[in-house]
Parts: C-alpha cells; structure tokens; sequence
C-alpha cells in the first residue's frame, strides 16, 4: 500500500512537471506567458534533431508538424499529415555570415538602462594581440563613435561611454554635462562583474564582455606596456579617455590618464582596473562608483 502511495506521488508530481510552463536562460526570467517553453540567450541557438533522409523516412507515425534537419541535403523538413509527406521549408534570400575578428561590427545602440543615448557605431575588432592572442577586441572604448586620433584625444566621440563597476548604466559626459543624471555615489557589495550587467554583454552580445585583470596583466606583460605608449601603440589603440569622478559625477584627465574596468573587484568597494599616463601603468582598484572607460573582448 505504501508502495502504491509513493508511485502516485511520483505520478502527480511529474503530471505537474509536464503541464508547466518552462524557461531555459541565464537570468533566472520566467517564460512569457503565451509560451510554454520560452528560450532566451545571446550566445546560442536552438538546435532540432539532425538526421539523414533515411532515418528521417524510417520515423514511425510522425505527427503533424514535426520539425527536423536532414543533413543528406542540409535542408529543413515539415511533416504534413494531410498528404503523408515530408515538406521541405524553403530558404529566404536572407542571409547573415558568422562574424569573424577583423571585420567590423555595427550596433545600434538604443537609449535605456545601459546606452545612455541612441548612437549607431561600427567597431573594429582584431585578434592576435600578445598575451591574450585568441582573443578579439573591438579597437575603441564602448559607446565611441571612432577610434581616437591620438593618446591625448579629449573629444566626447572618441571618449565614448563610462560605467560604474558592475552597473550595465553608462553614462555620457562633456564636463559638467552628465547623461543620464548622475546618482549613485557609492557601491559596496562583494561581487565581481555579473554577466547580467556587463554592458559589452547587453550591447554587443555574441560572447562579448569585460576583460579580467588577469587578461589585462597577461596583456601588459606580453606587450611590455609600461606607460601610455604601450596601449596606445599596440593593435587595440587605447587612449587616455579620462574617467567621472563617483562623488560629483564630473569628468576628470580626459587627455591625460586612461582608466579601463576590468571584471575583477578588489574588495567590496573597489575593482580592478588599467591605469595610465605618460609616465607609467599598471593594475590599480578604485572606488566601483567611478566611471570608467570599457573595452570589449569575445574568444575567438
């Protein structure tokens, strides 16, 4: 009788599972209302069975609608019950390449909770850089309409955006003029940056992110950067963009020193970052309610 009990319960519990609307992603969201299994990433797709033509014609009583991939013709199949046949889903002109570091990439930003204006910019990438040679980087600050002219470069364009350590809000600045408001003072949490508020993530997408001060220390070494010459000479073209300073939200050494988050935090207050200047560079931490420059990189 026992025995009979616990196979009931099992039974409902599994009955419930099977009704239950399902969410597979990385942020913990629920799935959409309308949807009873609700996918979501930046980074991966969804993947049908893949079979031959033979084993597909040799699936007994397939139900209308059943969806595969028959790797014989490399072509998308439909079963349709009203004519006993398997339909082939005809392609669209439409295309996309996988991208490829070196090429160029072209976002559209939008102005939200982390682009703190609309802006479309087209980044560089490129790879093979030492010390972190299977990398790819874009080949300007997040959020710069282009590639600085020189190392002392104090234009907003070339600047580009500046984040507060694990915060996706960036912010736009001219000096005084702060966009969106300036608010947050001061962070303390003990946490590195989360791929939910990394804003090479959310702009970028495809694998994109922040580098971990073990990259920039692999980078620094390799590449014998030892003031601000060594970044700006190499193939990521960094400058010194300057950085907002977390208790007024006023922008400061735009033109003399280069502040770069790393992913990394140091304590609760503070993260890791690339700090330079003429005569000098190396790791450093700062208070996380600063704003600083953002570079993006992906694996190869």
């Amino acid at each position: 009788m026992k025995k009979i009990a616990f196979f009931s319960i099992i039974l409902l519990i599994f009955g419930n599972t099977l009704v239950a609307q399902v969410a597979v992603n990385t942020d913990g969201s629920i799935p959409d209302n309308s949807s009873m299994l609700d996918v979501k990433s930046t980074t991966r797709g969804a993947l049908i069975p893949r079979m031959t033509q033979t084993q597909i014609s040799l699936i007994l009583n397939p139900v209308n609608g059943l969806l595969v991939f028959c790797t014989t013709d490399n072509k998308f199949y439909a079963y349709l019950s009203n004519n006993s046949t398997w339909k082939e889903i005809l392609y669209g002109p439409g295309s996309i390449a996988p991208f490829s570091c070196g090429s160029s990439l072209t976002i559209n930003h939008v102005a939200g909770n982390v682009a703190p204006v609309n802006k479309t910019v087209t980044y560089g990438t490129v790879t093979n850089i030492p010390g972190e040679p299977v990398k790819c980087w874009i080949t300007r600050n997040l959020g710069a309409s282009h590639q600085a002219t020189a190392i002392e470069d104090t234009s907003e364009a070339s600047a580009g955006w500046y984040w507060q350590f694990n915060r996706k809000q960036g912010y736009k600045t001219i000096q005084t003029n702060v966009t969106p408001f300036w608010t947050i003072t001061n962070i303390s949490e003990n946490s590195d940056w989360v791929e939910g508020n990394d804003p090479c993530n959310m702009e970028l997408g495809g694998g994109w992110r922040i580098p971990t001060i073990t990259e920039w220390e692999n980078v620094i070494n390799s590449g014998g950067w030892n003031n601000w010459n060594g970044p700006w000479n190499s193939g990521l073209k960094i400058h010194a963009a300057g950085n907002i300073y977390c208790t007024d939200g006023l922008l400061y050494y735009r033109g003399y020193y280069g502040f770069y988050w790393s992913g990394t935090q140091n304590y609760n207050s503070s993260g890791m970052f690339l700090w330079f200047y003429s005569l000098n560079l190396y790791p450093s931490n700062l208070p996380k309610a600063d704003g600083f420059s953002i570079r993006c990189l992906r694996q190869n």
